[in-house]
């Protein structure tokens, strides 16, 4: 199935990664512990090969790009 993306532009997604094995450690135990990956951010471009999201980290505009094959699932806000 393909979605077309130009119909959520300006829409907040919130993008789970295939690579969701992100690794922290626990403060508390010292322990690592896998953590699932997302991407949070406005649809600000669909290309060929993924999508451009813009958030904000440290009063800081950022763009974020995900390409197609990352995307394991996608939650889409604002409507």
């Amino acid at each position: 199935m393909k979605i077309d993306w130009n119909t959520y532009a300006g829409k907040t997604l919130n993008i789970t990664l295939f690579e969701n094995f992100g690794l922290a450690v626990d403060s508390t135990s010292n322990t690592p512990i896998f953590e699932i990956v997302f991407k949070t951010g406005k649809l600000s471009g669909i290309f060929d090969d993924g999508l451009l999201l813009e958030s904000e980290r440290e009063k800081e505009i950022i763009k974020i790009f995900v390409p197609y094959t990352s995307i394991k699932c996608v939650e889409i806000f604002n409507f």
